[in-house]
């Protein structure tokens, strides 16, 4: 009854680091996509459990069957609960078993969704992670942990480096790759070369170190929650505890050195990588092994996340490939080499023993699997793909996921806008569509035109204020015409709109205060007329809203550093 009741505090623990998830990807991303990514690790649990259920489990834990590939498939939850929730005379009974793999499958498909995030559609979130907690993890995990043929082998993956994070690592590298990065990544030219990668940082370093610290505490019931001894429970939190604290270590001095300051999100990001690499073995290794792991672990993850942006061009928001995939595979083949035969697994590895047996089945695990997951994974997004859709549409993707997918003006309400961090770096693409009716003067209203003289120097300001997701296509439009330099700000806009409205828990919200954005210009030699009609050509859609322009007459300008004034306080060149 002790062990069973520590068996399902632990999976109470690993429940909880779905908040971790959630913060931490939260942190990691743009504030416009916050509540989208809440809602998305809220309904990866809730629809997990729901397959799961249904079918799920028993294909992981049911009966052995077709050669060790998956279990038998059986109703056993919903046909036979007296039975499913009696105890046995030995080990644990059906329900606490299941509590406890659903919230690891859980975290399979939770690992997803920060690698794909702000430019997914909602709708194919919820089927991936479904096929994901019904379908794919199951079958390897029976093959692991069920009674399937790796288990049967020998193969050691105590709390899932492979079967679990490996597995949602690679998923979020095969949607990564097949969704394409988020717009203004990559710049490329004419040819489709990557000419310049922008940083797109996230927008809350405190949540995402919160997500990091929540994620810690709950891994300590992901690895223990199977200990049946004292001894056992006390060796895995040593090793659960060494391994993220050395990988932490070895990341702030790599990037200390490589950057010339420690990098605080990478830091972040390798005290869970350092918790991946131990968890396969953080029964088979000892102190030494563990730190073993956690140097590994600290190095891999800066490298594989700078090869993925910076070589192969895969945009993965919060680093979940190089985390999960890249430090599960690594933390599952250390088993192979690091396992002492003096910690509770019993296990002889490579450095202790000299014996290769237990590292090739190591490896023949993480191939197995890495083959089953991708096959898999590939057919499922291309059929999301060509069914429902994996992308959202440009414009949503711009405005925010949190707006467009969910009616949500901004996750924060009036406590804090959401502010996108405006990179010095286009867009890649041009929304022009028009979709509304509206003429260009009622959409995007002129307020006072100066009179133009030919003759001598007129300064004038042009105070434009518009959608924060056409920012980059009139930065754009606007160098392309002269102007070299511009204000920028992030204002709250109030308007009412006709035939309108957005909905906070059922009830029609009137207020409809949106995030804008105002760019103020100050123009002497390139005409006003042609910086307002070039603002109309980018800003117009045809919906009232798309913006406003402002035009004032400018006395004089100032340069403070040089204390010029009039013409050339506006000329940039020195």
């Amino acid at each position: 009854m002790t062990v069973e009741f520590w068996f399902l505090i632990g999976a109470a623990l690993v429940f909880w680091m779905q908040a971790g998830f959630a913060m931490v990807e939260t942190g990691f991303t743009r504030a416009k996509n916050a509540g989208n990514i809440i809602m998305k690790n809220l309904m990866d649990f809730c629809i997990g459990t729901v397959v799961f259920s249904l079918l799920g489990y028993t294909l992981m834990m049911g009966e052995d069957t077709f050669f060790g590939l998956i279990g038998k498939p059986n109703l056993n939850l919903f046909l036979h609960f007296k039975e499913f929730i009696a105890s046995p005379g030995e080990g644990f009974t059906d329900a606490s078993y299941f509590v406890f793999n659903l919230v690891f499958c859980a975290t399979t498909a939770t690992i997803v969704s920060g690698a794909m995030a702000e430019r997914t559609k909602f709708s194919a979130y919820c089927l991936y992670s479904g096929v994901i907690s019904l379908l794919i993890y199951p079958v390897e995990a029976h093959w692991i942990w069920g009674g399937g043929w790796l288990s049967k082998l020998g193969f050691h993956d105590y709390a899932g480096s492979c079967a679990i994070h490996m597995t949602g690592g690679l998923a979020a590298l095969v949607g990564a790759v097949i969704l394409g990065p988020r717009i203004g990544k990559y710049v490329k030219n004419r040819a489709g070369k990557v000419i310049k990668i922008n940083a797109i940082p996230g927008h809350s370093i405190p949540l995402g170190a919160l997500g990091v610290f929540i994620l810690w505490l709950g891994w300590y019931g992901f690895n223990g929650a199977a200990a049946t001894s004292p001894s056992e429970l006390s060796s895995i939190f040593l090793t659960t505890t060494i391994a993220p604290s050395v990988a932490t270590c070895t990341t702030m001095l790599f990037t200390w050195k490589k950057n010339g300051k420690p990098d605080v999100s990478m830091c972040l990001k390798a005290s869970l990588a350092g918790l991946v690499g131990i968890t396969a073995g953080c029964d088979a290794l000892d102190a030494v092994g563990a730190c073993i792991v956690g140097i590994v672990s600290g190095v891999l993850v800066v490298v594989v996340v700078e090869v993925l942006d910076l070589k192969l061009h895969v945009d993965d928001p919060v680093g979940a490939v190089a985390v999960h995939m890249a430090n599960g595979a690594w933390g599952t083949i250390a088993v192979g080499f690091l396992a002492n035969p003096d910690a509770p697994a019993g296990l002889y590895g490579l450095l202790y023993t000299g014996d290769f047996r237990q590292l090739g089945i190591q490896l023949l695990g993480v191939i197995a699997v890495a083959v089953y997951a991708v096959v898999t994974l590939c057919v499922t997004f291309l059929v999301i793909e060509k069914t429902n859709g994996l992308r959202a549409d440009p414009a949503d993707e711009l405005a925010g996921l949190d707006i467009s997918e969910h009616g949500l003006p901004s996750a924060y309400a009036d406590f804090a806008p959401a502010v996108d961090k405006y990179a010095d770096f286009s867009s890649g693409e041009t929304i022009t569509a028009v979709t509304g009716a509206a003429p260009p003067a009622e959409a995007i209203p002129v307020k006072r035109e100066p009179a133009f003289h030919a003759d001598g120097h007129k300064y004038t300001k042009v105070e434009i204020v518009f959608k924060e997701e056409r920012l980059y296509a009139l930065k754009d439009a606007m160098s392309k015409l002269g102007i070299t330099g511009m204000t920028v700000s992030h204002v709250m806009g109030y308007g009412i709109q006709k035939g309108h409205a957005e909905y906070y828990r059922g009830v029609a919200v009137e207020t409809d205060l949106r995030p804008k954005v105002q760019v103020d210009i100050v123009v002497s030699a390139i005409p006003v007329r042609d910086v307002i009609e070039t603002a109309k050509k980018v800003l117009y859609t045809g919906h009232i809203g798309d913006g406003k322009i402002f035009v004032y007459d400018v006395e004089n300008v100032v340069k403070v550093r040089t204390g010029e004034e009039g013409y050339d306080a506006l000329q940039d060149v020195e």
